[in-house]
């Protein structure tokens, strides 16, 4: 049995990636502390926390369609946090850059103790960032990783 080491990147299509540049320039690099990797046009990307977040350009005949979380494809993608105080901190820095906000900061019932924000991109591509104390429900997982 192979024995994943988490995810290693998610690649976001988005409708203009200079549009939606300033979004993740403020969200990855600025406030959670992501080394931009390549940031030229078309594509922008960030590495951090175990992870890579990509944005990449839609293709033309595309670029009218809007994001639909109940589409075949991605739902929503969710950052895990180190503290609840995490999840307050980025919530007051997409208020302040005038980020749509779906869910403030609150208690979630998916593993004890679960505190998280629900937000989207210029796109309406839903972003989740959550805290959960401890291991949460990878305490199912033996030797799991946090």
């Amino acid at each position: 049995m192979i024995d994943p080491n988490g995810i290693a990147h998610i690649q976001l299509t988005v409708r203009d990636v200079a549009r939606s540049r300033p979004f993740y320039l403020m969200l990855l690099h600025q406030t959670l502390g992501m080394t931009i990797q390549y940031d030229e046009p078309g594509t922008f990307y960030c590495i951090g926390g175990r992870t890579g977040v990509l944005i990449s350009q839609a293709a033309p005949e595309h670029r009218d369609e809007p994001f639909n979380q109940w589409r075949i494809g991605l739902h929503h993608f969710c950052f895990r946090l180190r503290s609840r105080e995490d999840v307050v901190a980025l919530h007051d820095a997409l208020v302040k850059f005038g980020t749509k906000i779906i869910r403030a900061p609150e208690e979630g019932p998916w593993a004890p103790g679960y505190h998280s924000i629900l937000f989207e991109d210029p796109d309406g591509i839903r972003i989740e960032a959550n805290f959960v104390p401890g291991r949460g429900n990878l305490d199912v997982i033996k030797d799991a990783p946090l």
